[in-house]
């Protein structure tokens, strides 16, 4: 149930992060809000995978997964770089989310 939590969080971090952009530096009300509520969000679902998981495997997954998922939108939701690098960069980030995971029981 732990590694669910974890999902989740990063599920809400990529959420926070893309409505942060929508929301123009936080002036734009309604994804200002969902920027907010998501980042908590986030946070409380972080805090409940880190009881049974080590803090260090857990961060690193969360914000792993919130990294890669956040630049996969930036590329369809807003034309972002499709360079060659930068895609074999977040395959790298996916093979260490992977062995991060293999390692910790949760």
């Amino acid at each position: 149930m732990a590694w669910l939590w974890i999902w989740i969080a990063a599920a809400f971090e990529i959420v926070w992060a893309v409505a942060l952009k929508a929301s123009d530096g936080l002036t734009r009300l309604v994804p200002s809000v969902v920027t907010l509520v998501a980042y908590a969000a986030s946070l409380l679902f972080l805090s409940r995978g880190m009881k049974h998981l080590p803090v260090g495997t857990s961060y690193a997954v969360w914000t792993g997964v919130g990294a890669a998922g956040t630049a996969i939108l930036g590329i369809v939701l807003f034309g972002e770089s499709r360079e060659p690098l930068r895609l074999a960069c977040l395959v790298a980030i996916a093979a260490g989310v992977a062995g991060l995971m293999l390692t910790e029981r949760g």
